[in-house]
């Protein structure tokens, strides 16, 4: 993982699903996971919480196209693989 790259893409995750108010306690699970990352630099808790955030940015960008860019949801598939 780039941890520059995945920092600015979870970052973004982040803020839009607060944006969009999708869901409160994954918000804070991934940001949890964001920090825990940054400390022990174990990747499985942002790679478990970013494929949820994932799956939710799909979901809503079938809703709703405007809702969530493309380039999120792609940036946010590469940043997971």
């Amino acid at each position: 993982m780039n941890a520059e790259k995945v920092e600015k893409t979870i970052t973004e995750t982040i803020q839009k699903l607060e944006k969009l108010k999708l869901n409160d306690t994954l918000v804070s699970e991934l940001s949890y996971c964001w920090f825990s990352f940054k400390s022990d630099n174990n990747p499985v808790g942002v790679i478990e919480k970013g494929r949820k955030a994932l799956e939710l940015l799909k979901e809503s960008r079938e809703k709703n196209s405007k809702a969530v860019s493309k380039k999120l949801i792609e940036d946010l598939e590469k940043a997971l693989s």
